[in-house]
């Protein structure tokens, strides 16, 4: 028994100002809900219509369920996967802070079966496959590495955001793994990534294209500022101009979205775990 190759389409459902890290220490939860002004609320019924019939993962940061508890409603009501992203997005590489993240969020994660994680910025240690486990996540999507891999960690399942690789590797790919320069120079681009996305644009399908003809289910996130535009202010032109290298980020993908529904098959990652688990089984 095979898996059907498809794009396992991905959502880390995030505010806007979660791109930039000097509002990674900010503390005052009002304030937070502040910089928002609404806007992932605003987003969720654009995005949903976007989607049409097609289903994907949503990793959700557990403090906009604090704020709006429709939108994991809306989310599940039309037939999407929910994840967990984090409560409150930052680097999470302390496993105690790991903990502290995950519990803030455990009441919604139950009432809405939530079994996948995906790390923010998508950085994860060895001790939190065990943390995962036991908070009842049957996998994360927390590295970068190339399509089709599937790797075991205890009772948790990794499933890669994806890379091409343009030189051949002999390697053997674990989890955990850091994405660095060095893996960019040798010829690892990370085309899962909404970065990549937001640089080569529609190129990306010939890669997707490419990937399916070799039988791959490659990972690609997307975010809900880069599908619905976000308000103009002065705070978010101050914050590019500090950090232009995240411009990529906030070009619109839209269009990109709809040719990827349009020409290839996607699904959640929970849908293909499951078929791939199976089709395990039955060899």
């Amino acid at each position: 028994m095979s898996v059907t190759p498809r794009v396992l389409l991905s959502i880390d459902y995030e505010p806007v100002f979660a791109l930039f890290r000097h509002y990674d220490t900010l503390t005052d939860l009002n304030r937070r809900r502040e910089l928002d002004s609404g806007f992932t609320l605003r987003a969720i019924d654009p995005i949903l219509e976007q989607m049409q019939d097609s289903k994907a993962s949503f990793y959700l940061v557990g403090e906009i369920v604090d704020w709006y508890p429709e939108i994991p409603q809306k989310i599940v009501a039309a037939g999407h996967e929910l994840g967990l992203h984090c409560h409150i997005h930052r680097p999470l590489v302390n496993v105690n802070e790991l903990a502290d993240d995950v519990r803030a969020s455990a009441s919604w994660c139950r009432q809405y079966n939530v079994r996948g994680y995906r790390a923010p910025m998508i950085g994860i240690r060895e001790a939190a496959y065990h943390l995962l486990g036991k908070a009842g996540f049957s996998y994360s999507s927390s590295i970068y590495a190339p399509a089709g891999l599937l790797l075991q960690k205890g009772s948790v399942w990794e499933i890669p955001v994806s890379t091409l690789r343009l030189r051949q590797s002999n390697g053997k790919y674990v989890a955990p793994r850091d994405f660095s320069p060095k893996l960019l120079l040798d010829g690892e681009i990370p085309y899962g990534s909404s970065f990549s996305i937001g640089l080569i644009g529609l190129g990306i399908l010939k890669i997707l294209e490419q990937e399916l003809k070799r039988g791959r289910s490659p990972v690609i996130i997307l975010h809900p500022y880069e599908l619905v535009k976000p308000g103009s202010s002065l705070r978010l032109t101050r914050d590019l101009i500090r950090n232009p290298l995240f411009l990529p980020f906030l070009r619109n993908k839209s269009v990109f979205l709809a040719d990827l529904l349009r020409n290839f098959p996607v699904s959640p990652l929970g849908t293909y775990l499951d078929e791939a688990l199976k089709a395990m089984d039955s060899e």
